[in-house]
Order: structure tokens, then sequence, then C-alpha cells
């Protein structure tokens, strides 16, 4: 059976003396380290105090009783699964502690088999939260060390993504505007995959389509003029590891089938060879291309179009992101104050003003050779606006900052809300529904509403706080 790490395994909580030596006994007989506690408030001190796997609670307690120390879980113990006793009559108030966030309850007179099933289950789901947390901190440390910087809604989202698929072995598609910053999510994708091998990337559209093949897949000594040895294409050099076919929709169709091959079979047969050799690579592919419309006028393969879109995360352009152009100009000065020895350190209000104003076309990519320049420029220890380039200094209509003049009717300012924020997403109603944070049908009720003159009725989609919003690796709908 699971057992945790540290600490106790189950902590068994009942005021009644013999179920509770019963219950220690089950457990301790299944090899688990098990505490057994008849008060309330002494297992409330164990919870904030010690890492507990399950929670095993009666609910009716004097003093603290079971939902109070549910509370307690909540507050301080989130990894712990919480398992109420509960007598047959009270099973609505067992119900109630489980919208409370109890993972399970069984009843009273307990059955051996019954509380060895529900501790089982409930240590499980403690170690995949624990995992999950861990997994999450290390995906917040690999970000930060590569620039994974954000905490807009859209980019929450995508790190979201990439947490629940590091560990699969399935194709990961990235899709995303040039300078987005998709092979930096490849490599956090790698780091926490848990894989031996090393992370390396090809760029299929900065290599002539005649080298390309053999970059792949290597080739055999005098496989071709200039061949004079055997060398290992980038399949190979991936071997337990993870190969980033960057730039995907740039693949000459005469290699996607080959490549079809290769992800199909897990196999690579070098150029002038005929010996096909197993390789364990995970593959991740990139574009900033709309493969769909490559698929439609033949240049892109739609057979490996799915075999490589398994999951596709999309990352945001940086005039989507809300207010995340300060935290990373912020980090890119304070890199390249370092870099190049300087003492700059602030980067002044109307110069900040013009960095959210602007549309970042090339995105963080370009964010970043700004703020180098600008750190390269500044003569004293602030970045000014003279240190930006006039196409940035001069940004106008693109500003995130809405300003309301005191006074303004609420509807006014709900409709320049919902027009400057679709300005901004250049129409695209989705996006604009997940930075609102309302359903896409409110959007086309209010824009309708606006065409008539009047405004649409309040219904139960704005009054929700969470936004419905689609997972892009299914395209399927989720109640936020």
């Amino acid at each position: 059976m699971t057992q945790t790490v540290q600490g106790i395994d189950v902590l068994v909580v009942d005021d009644d003396a013999a179920n509770l030596r019963s219950l220690e006994k089950i457990l301790t007989r299944e090899g688990l380290i098990a505490r057994a506690v008849s008060d309330g408030q002494e297992a409330a001190r164990l919870l904030r105090s010690v890492r507990v796997g399950v929670l095993l609670t009666d609910l009716m307690m004097p003093g603290v009783d079971g939902m109070e120390l549910l509370r307690t879980v909540g507050a301080h113990s989130r990894h712990t699964a919480v398992v109420v006793m509960t007598a047959y009559g009270t099973v609505e108030t067992a119900v109630a502690a489980m919208k409370e966030g109890a993972y399970d309850f069984i009843t009273k007179p307990l059955r051996r088999a019954e509380v060895v099933r529900a501790v089982t289950r409930g240590l499980e789901r403690s170690r995949l939260r624990a995992e999950n947390a861990s997994l999450l901190q290390e995906l917040e440390r690999a970000g930060r060390s590569r620039e994974i910087i954000g905490s807009s809604p859209l980019m929450r989202r995508s790190l979201d993504l990439v947490e629940r698929v590091a560990s699969a072995r399935t194709t990961v598609m990235l899709l995303g505007e040039s300078g987005t910053g998709k092979e930096v999510f490849a490599r956090a994708l790698h780091r926490l995959s848990g894989r031996d091998g090393p992370f390396i990337a090809i760029n299929c559209a900065a290599i002539p389509e005649n080298l390309l093949e053999s970059e792949l897949f290597g080739h055999e000594k005098g496989a071709f003029t200039g061949a004079v040895v055997r060398r290992d294409g980038r399949f190979h050099l991936a071997h337990g590891g993870t190969l980033l076919l960057d730039e995907i929709g740039d693949l000459p169709l005469a290699l996607q089938g080959k490549l079809l091959r290769v992800l199909q079979e897990g196999e690579v047969e070098r150029v002038g060879g005929g010996r096909p050799m197993a390789v364990d690579v995970r593959v991740l592919a990139a574009t900033n291309r709309v493969l769909e419309d490559e698929i439609a006028v033949g240049r892109f393969r739609q057979d490996l179009y799915y075999r490589l879109n398994v999951i596709s995360i999309e990352l945001p352009p940086l005039r989507e992101r809300g207010g995340d152009v300060p935290r990373l100009a912020h980090h890119f000065l304070r890199r390249y104050a370092a870099v190049n020895g300087k003492d700059v350190n602030v980067i002044t209000a109307d110069a900040m003003e013009a960095l959210t104003a602007y549309r970042w076309p090339g995105n963080v990519r370009e964010l970043e050779n700004v703020i180098e320049r600008a750190v390269v420029l500044a003569r004293g220890s602030e970045i000014i606006l003279a240190d930006l380039p006039p196409t940035v200094a001069q940004a106008e209509g693109g500003s995130r900052i809405l300003h309301v003049p005191v006074g303004t009717p609420l509807e006014e300012m709900e409709r320049l809300a919902l027009v400057e924020t679709l300005k901004m997403t250049g129409g695209d109603k989705r996006r604009a529904a997940m930075l609102l944070g309302i359903a896409v049908r409110t959007i086309y009720r209010k824009l309708e509403g606006m065409e008539r003159g009047q405004p649409a009725p309040p219904d139960a989609d704005e009054r929700s706080v969470a936004p419905e919003t689609s997972d892009p690796s299914t395209g399927a709908v989720h109640d936020g």
C-alpha cells in the first residue's frame, strides 16, 4: 500500500474510544503509520504541523468537529485527502462534507474492507496532489530561468496545460506568432518530462531542403557527394530525450511522409542506409503558420498534422497578455543591466506607458531587444522615453489603460471596455471573452444590443465568476 514519504499516513479522529482503537489496529496491520486521537483540537494541531496523507474523521464530535477539521485541511494541509465517517441517519451531512472538499465517506458500523479501500484511494489521491504541486513549482522555477513570465489569464492557461502534459510521451504542437517563446516552452516541457536524454532543436526553415533529410535522419558514408563519414541525425542525437521540430510548417512535402513514418514506427533510417534503427524520442513541433490553411492548399499533409497535433498549446501574443509587459520589461532590465555592467534600475512612467501602448508585432523577443537597446543607451539610472526606438516611443492607440472620466455611466464604461478589448484582440471574440471574464455568447449579445442602441440584459453568464474556456487540445468547452 502507498505510504507518505514523511509524517503520518492516516490520522484517525473519533470520540468513540473503542472505534478509535479498532481503526488504529486495522491500519497498522496494513503497514501504515497511523495516529489515533479522540480530540478534534489535537487533530487540528497535527494537521498544521505534520504532513498527513489521509484524515479519517468522524463528523459528529464535541468541540472541533469533522467539518471544522475539513476547513483546517483546506487552509493548512491541501495535500491531505479527507475521508469522513458517518452514521446511516446522517448521510446528508456526509454529502455536505464532500461538497466542502472531502474525498470520500464511509458509513457506520464500519467494515474492515471498506475502511482499507477508502484509505488506499485517499493515499493515492494525496500522493498525486503532492506530485502535481511539486511539478508546478518546478515549472515555475524553470519558467523564471527561461523567461516564462506572466500572470495574464491566457498565459496561466498555457502554463497549466504545459504542467498537465509534460510527463506524457505524446507529441505536442506549440502554436503562436514569432517571438512568443515557443522554444522556451519546449525546453520547459522537456525539463518537466523526466526524460534523461538531451533536448535537441532543429529549425526546419533554416536548413536547405537538400540537407534537411540528412540533418533529421543522418546519413551513411558515401550516401551523396561530400558524405565522407557516417553521421547521426537529430533523431539519433535526441534518443532518450526530446526533439523540437521548429517551424514545422516549412518542412518540404517530400520529407513529410518520411517524418510521418518515423513517428508511427519509432524507427529512423539513415540516408543511404538499409537498416532502420529504433529511437526513443518525444517529439514537439512548433509553428507560426496556420497549418489547416497549409493543408487546404496542399503544402502540408493532413495525416502528419493529425499525428503531430495530439495536444496543442497556444502561446498568446504579447499584445493580449494584459499587464505582462511591465513584468517582462523589468526582468530584461535587470538582466541587461547586469550583462552591460550598468546601474540602470528604473523605467520612467512615460517610458512604461509607451511600452504598454505598443502592440509588439515581434512579441517577447522584440521587447527583449528594445530593453537591451534602452539599457545600452541610458545615460543615468533610468530608462526614459528618448531611450526607446521611435516606433515604440510614439505608439498610440494600443494602450491597455482605458481612461474614463469620473461620472461616466456604467453602461458607457462597459461599452468602451468591450470595444477596446476587441480592438486589442483584433476582433477575436474568444480571446476578448477570456480577458473580460465573460462568456463568448455574452459578447455577441452585447454587440447585438449596441447595434440596436440598447444595452443587453444581464444574465447568469455575466454574474458568473469564471468565463467559459475551451481546451485547445480537444476543442471541448469547460465551465471555468
